[in-house]
């Protein structure tokens, strides 16, 4: 069986929020991810939206699926590069802020 992906690298968000995220479309159609994620209010699934919809577009024109017969068979994010940077606190000392990135995939494959 063929499967299509679609990634996205350094996402300038977390890795454990796009991850609440993943769980909600893992193993649904294509059609109703992409419903899920429009009604869901977290930043992570506007990505997630267009990551959806790009990997069912490189199913139907690199792979040849068909497109209304497209699951979701892996959404997952893995983590990027922090960003390390230092905040001012009391008594003339810092404190470390880290920005984390994420590295997003999704993977659509054709019912079996």
């Amino acid at each position: 069986m063929s499967e299509a992906k679609a990634s996205l690298s350094f996402a300038r968000i977390s890795p454990r929020k796009v991850n609440v995220v993943c769980e909600l479309i893992r193993g649904k159609d294509v059609e109703m991810a992409t419903a899920i994620l429009n009604n869901t209010p977290k930043a992570a699934s506007e990505l997630l939206v267009k990551l959806v919809q790009s990997a069912a577009a490189n199913a139907e024109n690199n792979h040849g699926m068909d497109p209304d017969n497209l699951v979701v068979k892996a959404a997952y994010a893995d983590a990027g590069m922090t960003m390390k940077r230092m905040r001012p606190r009391a008594k003339g000392r810092g404190c470390r802020i880290d920005k984390r990135t994420s590295h997003i995939t999704v993977v659509v494959a054709e019912k079996e």
